[in-house]
């Protein structure tokens, strides 16, 4: 094999051999890793318009068959599809005697309550049903009252791969924190190496967020995949809007490969303590003809794709509780 036909087959594989250095060998992120820089970004991002739109769901968790019920910050929710597969979100307890929705029955695009039998639809008497968005891939709802933004007709989305050419899947983890602090954690890609070593090597901070610009990170990074084995890629995250955070393949394989981090204020719990949804969508791409022969069987895929998004999620998720901790502390 001449050395042009080894470099063809290298290009044709995205694996690549990947030397980094021992854990404690790194070097050191915490200069860059500037809390005036992550706090003017958060900052910034937290001033975006939402319109009042809160992630509620992936779009596959909500069915014709059955209710889904979430309180979305502070407030009990109830979702179903019609028949047709319209989304349609309302008020979680019905109005009658305040039976949970969540358990009613879905019978000819309506909801029944369980308790007593009232029968609920889109704006029915007494229980007007709020707007709400299905984007293919997350399910959306739109409290004004508690936005108290100027309201927009639609949540403001990033650009996802085409639906025919990539696969997406969902996955869903709840913190003990706020939705700041999720979106905060996103914006210190600093700590990809260090935090989460079995997933990410050799990560360098490119560029970092200028105001007057497109006010956006982008890093180089390796994602591991086995020891001493990984996939190169450049990637670039924004901010959207106050709740999400965008990343972005833009070299390297899957160029166009999004991962959206959704961060939903739900309430407080039992401790009076707040707790947020992080709800992640993954759009996976690639033009590989192998990506493409994958789609059939995206199925078998979802599962592995949400499994590596909660791993990373289980110590994010302790980062931004403990984020939250530190911050809500009384001052001596």
């Amino acid at each position: 094999m001449t050395a042009q036909d080894r470099r063809a087959f290298r290009e044709r594989l995205p694996l690549r051999r990947i030397r980094a250095p021992r854990w404690a060998e790194q070097e050191g992120t915490w200069r860059q890793a500037r809390p005036e820089l992550i706090d003017a970004a958060l900052r910034r991002a937290l001033e975006r318009p939402s319109g009042n739109w809160f992630v509620l769901a992936a779009s596959r968790e909500i069915t014709g068959d059955r209710p889904f019920g979430r309180t979305v910050a502070g407030v009990e929710l109830v979702a179903w599809r019609d028949g047709r597969g319209t989304l349609h979100i309302g008020p979680g307890a019905c109005p009658h005697l305040g039976a949970p929705l969540s358990e009613a029955r879905v019978h000819r695009g309506r909801l029944v309550c369980r308790w007593h039998g009232m029968c609920l639809g889109e704006n029915s008497p007494r229980w007007p049903t709020l707007p709400a968005h299905d984007d293919g891939v997350l399910a959306w709802v739109r409290l004004d009252a508690v936005g108290g933004e100027p309201p927009l007709p639609a949540p403001v989305l990033p650009t996802r791969p085409a639906p025919e050419r990539s696969i997406h899947a969902v996955a869903t983890a709840i913190g003990q924190c706020e939705a700041q602090d999720v979106v905060a954690n996103r914006l210190d890609p600093w700590h990809g190496s260090w935090f989460h070593p079995y997933s990410f090597a050799n990560l360098t901070v490119l560029r970092t967020p200028d105001p007057d610009a497109d006010d956006d990170f982008e890093v180089a990074v390796s994602f591991r995949l086995a020891r001493g084995i990984g996939v190169p890629v450049r990637a670039t995250f924004s901010v959207p809007e106050p709740r999400t955070i965008v990343m972005r393949i833009v070299a390297g394989e899957g160029v166009g490969s999004v991962v959206e981090t959704h961060a939903t204020p739900l309430g407080r719990n039992s401790a009076g303590r707040p707790t947020t949804a992080v709800v992640e969508a993954i759009a996976a791409h690639s033009a590989r003809p192998g990506f493409r022969a994958a789609l059939p069987v995206a199925g078998a895929v979802r599962p592995l794709m949400r499994w590596a998004a909660l791993r990373l999620w289980r110590d994010d998720l302790a980062y931004a509780e403990r984020r939250y901790r530190l911050r809500t502390r009384p001052q001596p």
